[in-house]
């Protein structure tokens, strides 16, 4: 399923168009890129965060890992995908990917 335009956001890498989304999920945010032009691949990248307990208990704000995704983050992060192979005009499965740190590292399945 593809990426609505509404409550995505566009960027620019090199000279391609991409848009994507940031989704909440248990312990991850999960960031969904594919390319604005093209409906093929898309990647999927799992990042650790404790966002979705930061409005629920914010007390203890300090021993969660809230991590925020910039768009300089999401751009570095296409920048992996593709040096790691990732077509975004290329048809198939979302290629998943954890990050790690600053490192984009393929999910073992």
């Amino acid at each position: 399923m593809a990426i609505p335009n509404k409550n995505s956001r566009k960027i620019v890498v090199g000279n391609e168009t991409y848009k994507w989304i940031i989704s909440p999920k248990d312990k991850y945010i999960i960031l969904v890129a594919e390319h604005k032009e093209f409906k093929g691949r898309r990647i999927e990248v799992y990042i650790r965060s404790d966002i979705k307990n930061y409005h629920i208990n914010n007390l203890n704000i300090e021993d969660l890992n809230i991590k925020i995704i910039k768009p300089k983050d999401v751009e570095l992060i296409i920048i992996q995908a593709i040096e790691q192979g990732w077509n975004a005009e290329e048809k198939g499965p979302p290629i998943i990917f954890d990050l790690v740190g600053d490192l984009l590292v393929k999910r073992k399945s």
